[in-house]
């Protein structure tokens, strides 16, 4: 527990990738238990947009076990930029979390890097774990690829991101997220001139190109022909059949003239 450290954890809406129903987002829910594991109940949720579109969505954050959360309110299209940068900064943060990209909206992954310059602080992204903080510094876990960690200092405020990698979030609880307490604190918008212009339309799956197997000897084609495909989705996919083998065989004792 860090009760002289002010945590702030940054939520957005999240989008389930199969029906597209709002959800909590799984990488700020990651953020929100660290949060937890850190100050506990101290821990201050942020969250800027619309009251009446995403309550319920926050609630689901707050039935984490927390019993108040704090909404930014912006009008559509607004830059939610400026309004986190000056609520941090007039309530002294030290330690700010977030996922690494929202599941909605741009996704761009962009807003840490930007809120970070914005107020001058360390970014440090794609973290595992916050082990301690003592003085002022904070002894931080990158999570690096294939499950290896870097032990990193770095000093307080700072913004955190977080992905996969860390702890995964606590069920949230619908009875206590009812009972959470939302405030909205009324914030200045700026309109985002740029998305106005932007049309946004449903991405469509390219097709995967099919792999074509140039065999320029027997060797080669009874190698494509015996050779255990790797990858294809979870697929089970059979090896050769017995006639593609025994032509293959076939192919290569004529070729190397066993076989007159």
């Amino acid at each position: 527990m860090l009760p002289d450290v002010k945590v702030f954890s940054l939520l957005s809406i999240g989008r389930h990738p199969q029906s597209g129903r709002a959800r909590r987002a799984e990488q700020d829910a990651r953020a929100v238990e660290l949060g937890l594991t850190l100050v506990g109940r101290d821990l201050n949720l942020v969250h800027a947009g619309s009251a009446q579109q995403d309550d319920s969505v926050l609630r689901q954050y707050a039935g984490m076990g927390l019993p108040a959360l704090t909404l930014l309110e912006q009008e559509e299209n607004a830059d939610v930029l400026p309004s986190l940068a000056k609520f941090l900064q007039d309530n002294e943060a030290g330690i700010v979390l977030m996922g690494v990209r929202a599941e909605s909206g741009e996704s761009s992954g962009l807003l840490p890097y930007l809120l970070a310059e914005k107020l001058g602080w360390p970014i440090v992204s794609r973290i595992a774990d916050i082990v301690d903080i003592k003085e002022g510094v904070a002894d931080v876990l990158l999570a690096l690829p294939r499950g290896q960690r870097r032990a990193v200092q770095v000093a307080l405020p700072f913004i955190a991101t977080l992905d996969n990698a860390a702890s995964a979030p606590r069920q949230t609880a619908y009875g206590s997220g009812l009972r959470a307490k939302i405030e909205v604190v009324s914030s200045e918008s700026t309109v985002d001139d740029l998305a106005l212009n932007w049309q946004v339309s449903p991405a469509k799956p390219r097709p995967k190109r099919m792999k074509v197997v140039k065999a320029k000897t027997a060797a080669d084609r009874f190698k494509a022909a015996t050779a255990k495909p790797a990858g294809g989705g979870g697929q089970v996919l059979k090896e050769g059949t017995p006639a593609e083998k025994a032509q293959a065989i076939f192919d290569l004792l004529l070729e190397e003239k066993v076989i007159r």
